[in-house]
């Protein structure tokens, strides 16, 4: 009976993280993903119309983030995960049944909102349930697991996207596509979700989640007030935004190491494999401090810049680590912010740092059109791997900051030299020797500071001292020398011990 209690919040946290990867994976098992482009060429699109698309896809994620983000904390989390794959459903059939600008436009808002109403949502939730059985310290992973489980489901796509592509053309991808969906909302329904059951269930601030302003306020609030929330915040958006960004031109990259056009796709599978691994690998640092952090992104920096500068397809494994080190970083960084967040709004937080992830995305994208016109793809990749030797050194140096300071104060508080020896060490108990001229035992302390009499002294000088015939002192003994151990069987009073 003990061992079916003990191991059945492990049971309970084992179901959650198979939940949790069937999701994922289904999630982004969508064949329609490596050729839509195709589709919308084929339909007759130009160049900007597709480029418009993509606008109206970014601005639907940035618009829909943080109410998303609210809505997750005040309504049930587990619901917006099941109705986000069936809203993207709807956007892929669109796709393959009608296929037009607006069509694809409405698809891509739908696909947005979808998006928007799994961010944020899935990790407070799956936080949330692991910390109710006292298993927070697997999230992160469990979340590693889970991102690997997902690029693995984009290869597997992309590998099977061609040869369906060749048998039944868009209408069997976007039947795949749809299909993919529904059985993703299918597994949401079985997610475990203790909000607001009871009391004994449900902490307090989750019982009540409250209303939707009261829920931003207190997003809004924790972020501003909590420094460590704040940095964290922070630190999610500059590790996860620039690598994230990078990925979309991964295959503008390898095209320009001059290989075949069928070879692109396996140069893009590979960095796809290292970001997989990364997760995977992700549990091994899940305890990792600001100086292992710093460590990761470092060197996945130097190994970004080293693989692209080479310019052949053999840097594309170094390019591989690179992916692989700051996915791993990303996981990471992603644990430290649930666990810096103690509030009720922990999906509107998480939103928060989604949302200036996705704003500073679109800004690296301008910068990085603005920069293809005057150098190529390699020195770009390059060049964008110096911010994340920038934020390893400041994590580095804000680790050493707070180090030394504490490190200090312990050096303090250790005795050092004669002085610090009588401070802290205890009196022996054994008795000090009688005074010579009275028999009496002699004092083990110095003499107070102030003169003990209530009278002055007389000014004939002080009578000799029996033993040495030298004046005995009238002033008390320094405070560097050393007490005179009590005789035996004496013990110094309460309070006065040196």
């Amino acid at each position: 009976m003990m061992i079916s209690l003990l191991r059945g919040p492990d049971r309970r946290a084992e179901r959650l993280a198979a939940t949790l990867y069937g999701y994922t994976f289904l999630d982004d098992l969508i064949l329609l993903y490596p050729v839509y482009a195709l589709l919308f060429v084929d339909t007759g699109l130009s160049t900007a119309e597709i480029s418009s698309l993509f606008v109206i896809w970014s601005v639907t994620s940035l618009v829909m983030e943080v109410p998303s983000g609210v809505w997750a904390d005040a309504v049930s989390r587990r619901l917006l995960l099941v109705v986000a794959p069936l809203l993207s459903a709807v956007g892929y059939a669109l796709w393959v049944i009608a296929p037009s600008y607006w069509a694809f436009a409405a698809g891509f808002v739908l696909w947005g909102t979808s998006g928007a109403l799994q961010s944020g949502a899935m990790e407070a939730l799956v936080y949330t349930e692991l910390e109710r059985l006292d298993a927070a310290g697997r999230y992160a992973t469990i979340m590693g697991r889970a991102r690997a489980l997902s690029t693995g489901a984009v290869m597997v796509a992309t590998a099977l996207a061609a040869p369906a592509l060749a048998v039944g053309g868009y209408p069997l991808l976007g039947a795949a596509s749809v299909l993919a969906c529904v059985l993703c909302a299918a597994v949401a329904t079985t997610f475990p979700e203790h909000r607001g059951q009871s009391p004994e269930e449900s902490s307090p601030e989750e019982a009540s989640p409250g209303s939707y302003a009261d829920i931003l306020r207190d997003g809004v609030r924790e972020m501003r007030s909590s420094r460590p929330v704040r940095r964290a915040v922070l630190l999610v958006i500059a590790v996860t935004a620039l690598w994230g960004a990078l990925d979309e031109y991964v295959p503008l990259l390898a095209a320009g190491t001059g290989v075949a056009e069928y070879a692109v796709p396996l140069l893009v599978l590979l960095v796809s494999a290292g970001g997989a691994l990364g997760g995977l690998l992700a549990a091994a640092g899940r305890r990792g401090t600001d100086r292992a952090i710093a460590v990761i992104l470092a060197v996945g920096a130097l190994a970004l810049g080293a693989g692209a500068i080479s310019g052949v397809p053999a840097g594309f494994a170094v390019i591989a680590v690179a992916f692989c080190l700051f996915q791993m970083a990303t996981v990471l960084v992603d644990a430290r912010l649930q666990d810096r967040i103690t509030g009720p709004a922990r999906a509107t937080v998480t939103s928060l740092a989604g949302l200036g992830t996705d704003v500073t995305c679109i800004a690296f994208f301008g910068c990085y059109a603005a920069a293809s016109a005057v150098t190529g793809h390699s020195v770009i990749f390059a060049v964008s791997a110096v911010p994340y030797l920038v934020l390893a050194l400041v994590l580095t140096l804000a680790a050493g900051g707070r180090s030394r300071p504490g490190g200090g104060r312990r050096r303090e508080r250790r005795p050092s030299g004669e002085r610090s020896m009588t401070t802290h060490h205890p009196v022996p108990a054994h008795p000090a020797p009688a005074h010579p001229a009275s028999g009496h035992p002699a004092p083990a302390h110095p003499a107070p500071a102030h003169p003990a009499p209530a009278h002055p002294a007389p000014a004939h000088p002080a009578p000799a001292h029996p033993a040495s015939g030298h004046p005995a002192s009238a002033h008390p003994t320094p405070a560097h020398v050393p007490p005179v151990h009590p005789a035996p069987g004496h013990v110094p009073p309460a309070g006065r011990t040196p």
